[in-house]
């Protein structure tokens, strides 16, 4: 039986919580084929003062304007209120979201939307969260990763490159769902998830955030699909759909039907499947449209390919033109390609993606522009951290060089704004530059092998 990993009990909320979770996870597992409709009574106020406790405090707002240390001034009431309502049915009205625009970080100006619950809310959707995660964890297959308990964007990486190795691969399909959460079906979803939940309480507060609509600019809309982005349940509900739509149906109706050996790996909803024989990837590639407008997503035209990622020949040369060279892929902000090792065979490696790159050269422009006038020491204190954070992620065994790269584009916007400050702008030449990094040296890259990551 899978069960809930990494919850350690940190309060006496969290043993509470976690040993009902527990006895939720064995009657999923008991009734692999029932719909579950006693899940709401585990909910209590021990049980939301738990999903308080693991709701971050630190977000912005809802259309409310209620802040978590606002919310916290009278916690216990607040709380009791929350799970009468929620339970009654009819006190409880899901509030609007507030929808915000971020930048889509590709650098082509572009932003993409964000909704913001109410505080209170985050809390109610982080306490359904708690009662349905023990229950799917039994349903998800291992090729999903996530926003699922211990596993991470690493995990994904360290076995889809494992995949990659056993098979020698040869042809790579990435998928790429258009607007996904945005184009979610509510009647789909809701369909999936009667399959497993028969709870009306639960239901009905899942079906009150999908119809909450959108606040912008004052006026409240209501869109027919969709699960904003920003909804702490939003993940969940991706994975039980996706898990629907393309993780189940493609291990038990497509796999067994294929000639050769292949595998998916998902992470939300970027999904690559590796396959070794081309005729295979060109069936399900034919095939995969169709299944997904079934449930009214589609797949991005342009950006869902079929890419030929062989292990190259045995003589074959790195840097010699070859129209059978492989190809290489993105994920997860990851290029992924084939190069030598140091032993001289053919590995799939994997370095910083182009569009992350850029991304964080931009994010390190701005900090440095808006910040110049802080002490150095300071500047330099925080601008470490920025990068033992950036390789903490992609500081992953061979991607030294872009991890090296990223370090001089630091210095060279480091020493660029730093220049425009009165005292130093009176210097000709570099030397002092080269005294100040002698003195505040940034630090050397870290490189790590991919283990496991745990995502909370």
């Amino acid at each position: 039986m899978r069960l809930l990993e990494g919850k350690m009990t940190e309060t006496s909320s969290s043993e509470h919580v976690y040993t009902k979770q527990q006895r939720i996870a064995e009657m999923a597992k008991r009734m692999p084929e029932a719909s579950l409709s006693t899940l709401a009574h585990h909910i209590d106020v021990e049980w939301l003062h738990e999903a308080y406790r693991r709701t971050r405090k630190d977000g912005a707002p809802g259309v409310d304007g209620q802040r978590a240390e606002e919310y916290a001034v009278n916690l216990e009431t607040n709380l009791q209120s929350l799970l009468n309502r929620a339970k009654s049915g009819e006190h409880y009205r899901a509030p609007p979201v507030r929808r915000v625009y971020i930048p889509k970080g590709d650098g082509s100006g572009r932003q993409r939307p964000l909704g913001i619950p109410t505080f209170e809310d985050k809390v109610l959707q982080r306490a359904v969260v708690m009662a349905l995660e023990p229950i799917y964890e039994q349903m998800f297959l291992d090729c999903s990763y996530g926003f699922r308990p211990g596993r991470g964007q690493h995990d994904a990486l360290r076995t889809l490159r494992d995949h990659i190795m056993e098979t020698g691969c040869g042809w790579v399909l990435e998928g790429d769902i258009e607007s996904f959460f945005d184009s979610v079906s509510h009647s789909a979803l809701r369909k999936v998830l009667r399959q497993r939940v028969s709870d009306g309480v639960l239901l009905r507060l899942i079906g009150k955030w999908l119809n909450a609509g959108v606040m912008e600019d004052g006026c409240v809309y209501q869109p027919e699909t969709g699960t904003p982005q920003g909804g702490v349940i939003s993940p969940l509900l991706a994975n039980i759909l996706l898990n629907e739509v393309l993780d189940t149906w493609f291990y038990e109706q497509v796999k067994p039907r294929l000639k050769g050996p292949a595998h998916l790996v998902r992470f939300a909803d970027d999904f690559v499947i590796v396959f070794a024989m081309e005729s295979d990837a060109r069936r399900v590639m034919d095939v995969l449209p169709k299944r997904f407008g079934k449930y009214g997503l589609r797949l991005h035209p342009e950006k869902t390919r079929l890419i030929r990622f062989q292990r190259p020949r045995r003589g074959a040369s790195p840097g010699r033109k070859d129209p059978e060279r492989p190809q290489s892929f993105d994920l997860l902000g990851f290029t992924h390609y084939w190069a030598r090792s140091q032993k001289g065979n053919w590995v799939v490696k994997r370095k910083t993606a182009s569009s992350r790159f850029s991304r964080a050269v931009r994010r390190l422009y701005e900090w440095c522009r808006a910040n110049r006038h802080l002490p150095i020491e300071q500047q330099h204190e925080i601008l470490v951290a920025k990068l033992r954070g950036h390789d903490g992620y992609y500081g992953v065994t061979g991607n030294y060089d872009r991890l090296k790269a990223l370090r001089r584009q630091v210095e060279r916007i480091w020493f660029k704004w730093l220049r425009r400050r009165s005292w130093a702008a009176q210097r000709k030449n570099w030397s002092w530059m080269q005294r100040l990094l002698e003195r505040w040296p940034l630090p050397k890259p870290r490189l790590h092998a991919l283990g496991r990551s745990a995502n909370a």
